[in-house]
């Protein structure tokens, strides 16, 4: 019997209007099925492997994501007057930060994908981490600054109100996020994921105590299957 490399991504059929799968393996035959089947695919590589068999069979470059790792006693905490953050915040105004705040996420990169359907699904993402109340709002004298999204021991998510950026108030709103995190999960770290051309993110981490450990290198491929007649 033959294995199916091939994970479903329900929650991008809805964004993209077309069945999305994450490819579990580079090997011969996992790239072979997703020559065989319609769809949108994500494969995660590490860097150092020939890409060449990927290209062969249609995948393209889109990022390389930087997994920093942070230890808890590592972690530092920095405080700002008025900063605060909180799970009690209006919805609309949370997708609202939502909707300004991805433009450089690896589906914006992707050009068989345009950036309103890459602008739902990071939306469509907030949301659902709302329901399952993993989002803290981030409070700036009581207004609504931003977000941060989180699972498990990943920060999953940092979203800054355009009215609030460069003010100096993502460092202590991160580190409240993270902490936080730490005490009602009972964790030992926190994981998180960013794209290596986010400077601004990397350094932001890193001043927190984060640092670095892993990257992949991500390819999409797009495969629409034309029916004969």
């Amino acid at each position: 019997m033959t294995a199916d490399y091939l994970r479903p991504t329900p929650w991008d059929v809805r964004n993209f209007n077309i069945e999305t799968f994450e490819v579990m393996s580079n090997e011969e035959e996992a790239l072979k099925q997703t020559d065989e089947r319609e769809g949108h695919f994500t494969i995660k590589v590490d860097p150092f492997e020939n890409a060449r068999s990927l290209l062969e069979h249609g995948f393209y470059y889109v990022d390389t994501l930087i997994e920093p790792v942070c230890q808890k006693e590592k972690l530092q905490l920095f405080t700002r007057e008025g900063a605060t953050i909180s799970t009690e915040y209006n919805r609309e105004s949370i997708l609202a930060i939502a909707e300004e705040t991805f433009e450089h996420g690896r589906f914006h990169r992707d050009f068989n994908i345009p950036n309103e359907q890459a602008d739902r699904r990071y939306v469509n993402w907030v949301s659902d981490l709302i329901d399952k109340r993993q989002i803290y709002a981030l409070k700036y004298k009581e207004e609504i600054a931003g977000f941060y999204g989180f699972e498990k021991e990943n920060v999953l998510l940092l979203g800054m109100s355009k009215h609030y950026r460069n003010q100096g108030l993502a460092k202590a709103f991160t580190s409240k996020g993270c902490a936080r995190q730490i005490e009602e999960n009972g964790l030992a770290e926190l994981r998180t994921s960013i794209s290596a051309a986010n400077a601004a993110s990397l350094n932001l981490f890193y001043s927190l105590g984060f640092r670095l450990t892993t990257a992949k290198d991500v390819y999409h491929k797009l495969n629409r299957i034309q029916s004969g007649r």
